[in-house]
């Protein structure tokens, strides 16, 4: 097996993983999120948090272990477009980790809640409110925003140097507008973030890496050869 075989073997595995990390996530963090969030450790949440907030420290490290893996192929047709998808996929990360930090802190006062040790509650429900406000902006810049512009940067580079189908990467380039508008719409308040509008819109963004992860899996990149019988 090549050595290019075997990276794109571990990009597939690395996309496969960063999308099922984000799910458990967004699943494991409701308790937090809710409007009950000050009660999640008196209910026995706090497990299932933490859970959440690992699989989002490991979305971290997948998202910037694609970049990373990716960088050096899609750079031989345009290096600066490459490094701005590298830029933007390391916002990306970086905003979803201020929004884990966030979870951190609505957890943490959780617990001095259930424990009756804070000093006054006057403030508590507005602290809250901030810190799930947090986690709210930084998923849409993240997760959308961030995910979009570096989505169609890479798909373009894809379809320049054909290291996939035309197709496939014609379509992650459309899928990567689609998850920016899912962004811009929660933005200005036209749909909620959890809801179904915004989940159709963003979702073909979802089927987009999983094929082309499968495709890298099962695949990997084109050969010269194998490039000619696709064109």
């Amino acid at each position: 097996m090549t050595q290019d075989r075997m990276n794109g073997i571990i990009i597939g595995i690395l996309y496969i993983a960063a999308a099922a990390t984000s799910v458990i996530a967004v699943i494991f963090y409701q308790p937090v999120l809710s409007d009950q969030w000050y009660m999640s450790v008196a209910n026995g949440f706090q497990t299932k948090v933490l859970i959440g907030v690992i699989n989002d420290f490991l979305l971290v490290v997948t998202a910037i272990g694609t970049a990373v893996m990716l960088f050096p192929y899609i750079r031989r047709w345009n290096e600066h477009i490459a490094l701005g998808y590298l830029c933007f996929r390391f916002m990306e990360a970086v905003f979803i980790s201020i929004g884990l930090v966030s979870i951190l802190g609505l957890l943490h006062i959780s617990k001095y809640y259930e424990a009756g040790s804070l000093a006054s509650e006057e403030n508590l429900f507005a602290i809250g409110l901030v810190l799930q406000a947090f986690h709210r902006w930084t998923s849409m810049l993240g997760p959308n925003l961030m995910l979009g512009l570096n989505t169609i940067m890479y798909s373009y580079l894809l379809f320049r140097t054909g290291l996939v189908p035309k197709p496939l990467a014609l379509f992650g380039m459309a899928t990567a507008v689609l998850v920016f508008i899912a962004g811009l719409l929660e933005m200005f308040g036209v749909v909620e973030p959890f809801s179904t509008a915004k989940g159709l819109i963003a979702l073909p963004v979802g089927v987009y890496e999983m094929s082309l992860a499968v495709w890298l899996i099962v695949k990997g990149f084109q050969t010269k050869n194998e490039k000619l019988k696709v064109n």
